[in-house]
């Protein structure tokens, strides 16, 4: 399948405890695939990863996987992505998928995934794109993060034009819907500068 359109999944390389969020990985994955929507992702075989990966390919879908060369083997690299970068580190990983995406979405994950998800929103937070960034809140996973950026915000250090650029959807079927409205009213004008590895 080809599409000219890709979303990337930031996700656990575990499944997590509660077997909705594997649910919701394979709902995505099947979704991006009946919609003619590549993935982007991280590039191993484990956990939600390999969830959505695997879900994408079993309905005819385009997926790139990113991966750093160190993590090959502890992440089992899915090899039978349609295209597969391994990368010389994390942030040239980071970047990659950045580049080829059109769009981003964090399913529940840990500690990579918090971290993706808070530097592509601080890139749009400092205006350094404008795409869709999608927290797919399942089960209420992400629901101490939502918390915590309220308060920020309460005390003012997240302050009026420097908001927090996702939105926040409690269902996989939501994602798309959501990455299309996203994508037809950008919230701000994309910049001209990507952002630049120091």
């Amino acid at each position: 399948m080809t599409t000219n359109q890709y979303i990337c999944v930031y996700c656990g390389s575990g499944p997590g405890l509660n077997p909705a969020y594997a649910q919701a990985a394979r709902a995505l994955g099947a979704a991006l695939a009946a919609e003619g929507i590549g993935l982007v992702y991280g590039g191993g075989s484990l956990g939600l990863m390999g969830e959505v990966a695997r879900a994408t390919l079993k309905g005819g879908g385009r997926v790139i996987g990113v991966i750093p060369d160190f993590l090959v083997q502890r992440e089992r690299m899915l090899t039978d992505v349609s295209e597969l970068i391994v990368t010389a580190n994390m942030h040239e990983r980071k970047m990659t998928m950045f580049e080829k995406s059109d769009g981003f979405v964090a399913l529940p994950g840990g500690m990579g995934t918090l971290e993706e998800l808070i530097e592509i929103s601080t890139w749009a937070q400092l205006d350094r794109h404008a795409k869709p960034i999608i927290l797919a809140n399942i089960e209420s996973y992400w629901a101490p993060l939502i918390q915590l950026l309220a308060h920020m915000r309460a005390e003012q250090f997240i302050r009026a034009g420097l908001e927090v650029q996702f939105d926040v959807v409690d269902r996989a079927e939501a994602i798309i819907p959501a990455f299309r409205r996203r994508i037809t009213r950008p919230r701000r004008p994309a910049m001209a500068a990507a952002p630049r590895k120091l």
